[in-house]
C-alpha cells in the first residue's frame, strides 16, 4: 500500500527550507489546511511508518535522527 496525498505532501514541506519564523507554520495552515499541533502529530506517526521511509528514506533518516536526539535530551 502507498502513502496517501497528505502523507507525501507532509514530506514533501519537510524536505523544504523556510525564510524565517512563522513561514513554515503558514505553509502549513496554507497549502495543508492544518493546525501545526496536528501537522506534527501526523508527522511524528508518519516517521513511523515504513511506508514513509520507502517514499523518501533521505527526509525520514534525518528527521528520526532529530526526534531521537530530542528525545535524548529529556
Amino acid at each position: 500500500m502507498e502513502l496517501g496525498s497528505r502523507e507525501k505532501a507532509i514530506l514533501a514541506l519537510e524536505r523544504r527550507t523556510f525564510p524565517g519564523p512563522g513561514a513554515k507554520e503558514r505553509a502549513i495552515r496554507e497549502e495543508l489546511d492544518l493546525s501545526p499541533v496536528r501537522y506534527y502529530q501526523l508527522l511524528n506517526a508518519l516517521l513511523d511508518d515504513e511506508r514513509a521511509l520507502a517514499h523518501d528514506p533521505v527526509t525520514v533518516n534525518r528527521l528520526r535522527r532529530i526526534r531521537q536526539a530530542r528525545r535524548a535530551e529529556r
